[in-house]
């Protein structure tokens, strides 16, 4: 597989919709996530990142403006002792509840498929970082539809053993924009992570669309000590 550049994979599509980037940073001692959320109406655009203990969650940036909270307040981001838990919706709680219970990532999410928003059943897409002595791994699933059939659920997971420096995989629910929106479609991209926080929160904040990015959370952990650094880049402020 190429490695993709991950500048050009944003600014080249208007409308990835969601989306999560995990990986290593070059120097190799930080294990590296990223989400993004964009919108294309009023309601999707009317959000905000904020902090919730050691994850975060959208809000309302406008509560007068909200019009239906089902699909876009959640907790994208949830911490379950040496496991980051990062969704595209509510799943984030079905994992972590899942694995506070001992099953697998897989598992938990066995109970959940695509969202129920036809006719684009926006995909469910999750990712699972594990650090653990010293040692880091992630997993990224999707839950779609079958080429856009709502009565079948295709089921996707992506283990990564042994990340490489320097290497990250993302992950988006929407191919490109459209009416219905098509899915995104094989494996998830790989793309380059570098060394700094700032500079890779630049980076995709830089090239997303405009007009449709609404929020962005990226987090840089140190795989010795668990120690981590945030950073929450919210268009409405």
């Amino acid at each position: 597989m190429n490695m993709l550049d991950l500048s050009k994979e944003l600014k080249e599509n208007a409308y990835p919709g969601r989306g999560i980037v995990i990986g290593r940073s070059a120097d190799g001692t930080k294990a590296v996530a990223a989400y993004f959320i964009m919108g294309r109406s009023e309601n999707s655009r009317n959000r905000v990142f904020v902090e919730e203990g050691e994850g975060i969650r959208t809000q309302a940036f406008d509560e007068a403006k909200l019009s239906d909270p089902s699909l876009i307040i959640y907790a994208p981001v949830r911490v379950l002792g040496n496991k980051t838990i990062v969704t595209n919706g509510d799943q984030s709680d079905t994992i972590y509840e899942g694995m506070d219970r001992q099953l697998t990532f897989e598992q938990s999410l066995r109970s959940r498929e695509f969202e129920p928003d036809a006719p684009n059943y926006t995909p469910r897409i999750s990712g699972i970082m594990h650090l653990e002595n010293g040692k880091f791994h992630y997993a990224m699933s999707i839950l779609k539809s079958n080429n856009g059939n709502g009565d079948a659920c295709n089921r996707y997971t992506f283990a990564y053993e042994t990340p490489v420096a320097g290497e990250g995989h993302f992950i988006h629910t929407y191919m490109h924009d459209g009416n219905p929106l098509p899915s995104f479609e094989g494996e998830p991209k790989l793309v380059g992570i570098p060394d700094a926080i700032d500079e890779f929160t630049a980076l995709l904040w830089e090239n997303l669309n405009e007009e449709n990015k609404v929020s962005l959370f990226v987090r840089f952990m140190d795989i010795e000590s668990g120690a981590y650094e945030t950073r929450i880049v919210n268009k409405n402020q």
